[in-house]
């Protein structure tokens, strides 16, 4: 992971483990200044299964995330927007990551599934829109008010080749970014993906992308044959079966007779 910090000169912040401490304090892993974080102020850790998690130490500030207060906890995603006190921080994904999943995720047609693009972040915050074949936001399509005041102007678009985001009008001052690294267009996106825009942040919610990798079954496993079964052709070992019955039946008629 690694971390920008918007709009100042501090350099980026690259971070390979799993529990990233941050704090004013000297002990801590990303070191913020004394008059913008506690001690001990947040924690980010990786949660395989879940994925970032950001924990609020107690006793420490709110910190800000999309400009939305979190006292304890909160999930986290590449492209977030952190704020300690003066501080601003952006999530970014590794590069080399984020091009591996893109490449692991096969092409699936426009027709596949059903696409939702959520905002989570910026006055549009809270809208989903279906997209059926192309979802335009700027001008020409869905009003996006930006704070610079710039006319901006970009697709999301369903093709044979999967889902891409496209752009005919960018901002000067705010690039258009997936999972926080500035998208090089057409960029394909994938179910999860978070798009920023300056303010604006939008979540692809396509369980449709995944929808025909069907994962094969594995085949019933056959039933386990015992070793006297395995020492001899299976009709050899009914015979011997039959002739230990008809064994018994005699014997057992012999002691009857001769009670």
């Amino acid at each position: 992971m690694r971390i920008e910090f918007p709009h100042s000169d501090r350099e980026d912040f690259l971070w390979t483990g799993d529990r990233l401490r941050i704090g004013s304090g000297a002990d801590n892993d990303l070191q913020l200044f004394q008059d913008a974080a506690a001690e001990h102020h947040a924690v980010i850790r990786l949660d395989p299964a879940i994925g970032l998690i950001l924990e609020v130490v107690a006793g420490a500030d709110r910190v800000y995330v999309n400009a939305r207060p979190v006292r304890e906890r909160a999930m986290l995603r590449y492209g977030d927007i952190l704020g300690l006190g003066r501080s601003r921080m952006l999530l970014c994904a590794d590069a080399v990551t984020d091009v591996a999943a893109e490449k692991a995720v096969p092409a699936i047609g426009a027709s596949t599934g059903v696409i939702g693009i959520r905002a989570v972040a910026g006055p549009l915050s809270g809208k989903v829109w279906s997209l059926t074949r192309q979802l335009r936001f700027g001008t020409g399509g869905i009003a996006l008010p930006m704070a610079s005041g710039e006319s901006v102007c970009f697709d999301i678009e369903r093709a044979p080749q999967g889902l891409l985001l496209l752009a005919t009008m960018q901002s000067a001052r705010f690039p258009l970014r997936v999972n926080g690294l500035v998208a090089s267009l057409p960029r394909r996106l994938l179910p999860g993906d978070q798009v920023g825009l300056g303010m604006h942040r939008w979540v692809v919610e396509a369980p449709g992308l995944l929808a025909d990798r069907v994962e094969p079954v594995p085949p019933a496993p056959s039933p386990a044959i015992g070793p006297e079964v395995t020492a001899a052709p299976r009709g050899e070992v009914w015979w011997l079966i039959l002739t230990a019955a008809i064994l018994a039946m005699g014997i057992a008629l012999v002691l009857w007779i001769h009670r």
